[in-house]
């Protein structure tokens, strides 16, 4: 009876241990998210191309590594994205651009990544999505001065380095002579998409009965509000927006949180009143209502930007085109798939993701794809919203990021494709039940 009480002891133990090291794993594509672009631009410049896919072989090793002691099994999304993909492959080098390294790197978007959401899903709970936030907090306020070294700072400054040291500067165009910074990451979209995500858990911690630093959740607040106008982003600003929506729509559906969110904006305003007498924000809050104005003159205002931005590529790619059956081949509208084809990085079939995915995929295959990308946001929607009755709001106000760039982020960016593993296996995680077995399937 010893015998088999020790060795039931020691199994629980191994799967324990077998869980916290896939955990690591999940810790270090995390870390590898954030920090990329300052590996790439400041400390290993040399190696800023094979940099690019730093986070490959992490998604593989967790793959193999769930795989091998059958800590997940392949849900219907895994496998029917797989076998689409490996057709589209077969036709990319049959029918379409025919360069097998090309096909790889469009594979991987797919194969590699999108599984990763399922075992971040699967293997995080709660309180590990919780402390992901808390450390996200500490981030985001160091964020927010390193983002105001760069708009303040010249391009040829070392914090505005470029990728593989480029002295010319990582910045993007803004307004009145300031730059759009990128923070750590290669180029502004992950500065925008790093703060989107801190805006998801700033809200929760204010609303949820979380037991956090108030003095540091005080400065991510700060860092959060500052961030907007030094990012020189509307989308930054329409995201914000968005999370603060959802915040409501909670608050709404459980009227005991009505106070904490009117503290919350009380508090927020007497920031921005704060703010508002700093010459460092005057200066950006110049800089980015310039470029707001400027924006919507060109784009004929903010209700044709919103829709062109959310709705426009959308409909243009469902509309259907002269396309061969299997498209151009996988990897062909990436920007690492065009230098390879023609020495140039360039989007050789578009930027916008729906576009790119039916003209590579065709239109039958890359239908498909984005259905099954609708289909599952439309699942963790429905997850994340019954949540709120059971007094979890965080898979909620992480679905308010979350379903945009699962939905229609552009996956051909690394960043972006992942910010949108991450989030999707965040909100899993963060909303499936609590006595939910770790080799069950999802």
């Amino acid at each position: 009876m010893n015998t088999e009480l020790s060795t039931h002891k020691d199994s629980i133990s191994k799967e324990e241990a077998l869980l916290n090291l896939i955990k690591k794993g999940i810790w270090l594509y995390f870390f590898l998210l954030i920090f990329e672009g300052a590996l790439r631009k400041w400390f290993l410049p040399f190696l800023s191309t094979p940099l690019l896919i730093v986070r490959d072989p992490v998604a593989l090793w967790l793959i193999f590594i769930c795989w091998k002691h059958n800590i997940i099994k392949a849900n219907a999304y895994v496998l029917v994205i797989t076998f689409i993909t490996m057709l589209s492959f077969a036709a990319s080098l049959m029918f379409g651009h025919g360069s097998l390294t090309v096909a790889v790197f469009g594979a991987r978007i797919l194969i590699l990544h999108f599984p990763v959401m399922f075992i971040i899903g699967k293997v995080f709970h709660l309180e590990d999505v919780i402390k992901m936030g808390k450390v996200l907090l500490v981030i985001a306020i160091g964020m927010a001065v390193l983002i105001g070294l760069q708009f303040y700072s010249p391009q040829t400054a070392w914090v505005n380095r470029g990728i593989g040291g480029d002295t010319e500067g990582a910045g993007f165009s803004g307004a009145m002579g300031y730059f759009r910074p990128p923070g750590t990451f290669s180029f502004t979209t992950g500065n925008v998409m790093f703060f989107n995500m801190a805006a998801c858990y700033i809200f929760y911690f204010w609303m949820a009965k979380v037991k956090t630093n108030r003095g540091l959740l005080i400065l991510a607040t700060v860092a959060l509000l500052a961030a907007v106008p030094l990012s020189i982003s509307r989308t930054l600003m329409f995201s914000i927006a968005v999370t603060f929506i959802f915040t409501i729509i909670s608050v709404t559906s459980k009227p005991k949180l009505i106070l904490r969110m009117v503290i919350f904006a009380i508090f927020v305003m007497l920031i921005l009143v704060v703010l508002s007498n700093a010459e460092f924000f005057g200066t950006a809050t110049e800089a980015f209502t310039d470029r707001f104005e400027t924006a919507n003159k060109v784009e004929g205002g903010m209700s044709n930007t919103l829709f062109e931005r959310f709705f426009g590529h959308m409909i243009h790619a469902i509309s259907g085109g002269d396309l061969p059956f299997f498209g151009y081949g996988l990897g062909m509208g990436t920007n690492a798939g065009s230098a390879l084809l023609t020495g140039k990085s360039a989007f050789l079939i578009a930027e916008a993701e729906w576009l790119r995915l039916i003209g590579e995929m065709g239109f039958v295959l890359g239908v498909l794809v984005l259905l099954i990308r609708a289909i599952f946001c439309a699942d963790i929607s429905i997850k994340s919203y019954q949540n709120i009755k059971m007094d979890n709001i965080l898979p909620w106000l992480l679905l308010s990021f979350g379903i945009t760039v699962i939905l229609q982020g552009q996956w051909a960016q690394p960043t972006i494709l992942g910010f949108s593993t991450l989030m999707g296996g965040l909100i899993l995680a963060s909303s499936k039940k609590a006595d939910a077995k770790p080799n069950q399937e999802i």
